[in-house]
């Protein structure tokens, strides 16, 4: 059983408050950009079954990675699944706010979940999507969808880019996310995301706002020169995605 688990991107970013379990209140929308994807197989155990990794500059454990976690956790919830031996094909840039690891977690959960037999919306996945990161539980879904508390309380909203294209900028640099939220003043925004994204794209760009910028850019300037550089190139909109460093600009077809 082969799958693509694809990246996404924030169209804005509001970190609203800090909650007394120490995470953050956010609004966002997750809008799923399936051009860009990993590779991930499930196949019956072989000889030693378990994950294996490929073209990813993933360093450290494997049960560390996601996809392992998602195997462990689905497992306790169904203690009849069977052994099977995964292999991972890395695209998406790791700890580039593309939330490639959340994606290959998420389908590691539905390809688990279609071979145990659940129905497709089992609560039991979004529970345990949200274990393993806050926006994991997006990529459970394959449409844009309005995002808070962690990230992880969702509702679809409609929300149609097709006539546009997305634009890349990778710049290599890792951004820590402790770093991101601990140089960020929470603040209530004067107006939703969800309100924004009902204006012309054309006008996003003075209106649609990702507060990790104000955090993240003064430590890494080179990253504001990439995204002037989208809206040089003609990008209707440029934004950081998460708490970066990637940049992506949307450009007409």
């Amino acid at each position: 059983m082969l799958v693509f688990p694809h990246a996404k991107i924030n169209l804005g970013l509001h970190v609203i408050r800090k909650r007394e379990d120490g995470f953050h209140d956010l609004e966002t929308c997750f809008y799923p950009a399936f051009d860009l994807c990993d590779a991930l197989e499930m196949l019956p155990a072989q000889e030693e079954s378990g994950l294996e990794i490929f073209g990813a500059d993933f360093s450290g454990p494997k049960e560390s990675n996601l996809v392992w976690k998602a195997m462990e956790l689905f497992c306790k919830e169904e203690s009849s699944f069977v052994e099977h031996s995964w292999y991972l094909l890395k695209k998406i840039p790791s700890g580039g706010g593309l939330g490639g690891g959340s994606s290959d977690a998420a389908f590691a959960l539905r390809l688990m979940a279609q071979k145990a037999g659940w129905e497709k919306n089992d609560p039991r996945l979004q529970k345990m999507a949200a274990t393993l990161g806050s926006d994991c539980a997006f990529f459970l879904h394959d449409q844009p969808m309005f995002g808070t508390g962690r990230g992880e309380v969702l509702e679809p909203i409609s929300l149609d880019l097709s006539a546009y294209r997305i634009e890349f900028v990778f710049p290599g640099i890792h951004v820590s996310t402790a770093m991101a939220f601990s140089r960020i003043q929470p603040a209530i925004p004067h107006k939703s995301i969800r309100e924004i994204l009902k204006q012309p794209v054309y006008e996003w760009k003075d209106l649609l706002k990702n507060d990790f910028e104000d955090s993240v850019f003064p430590q890494f300037p080179v990253l504001a020169e990439h995204k002037q550089e989208l809206y040089n190139k003609g990008a209707v909109y440029a934004s950081m995605s998460g708490s970066g460093s990637t940049l992506f600009g949307l450009f007409k077809k």
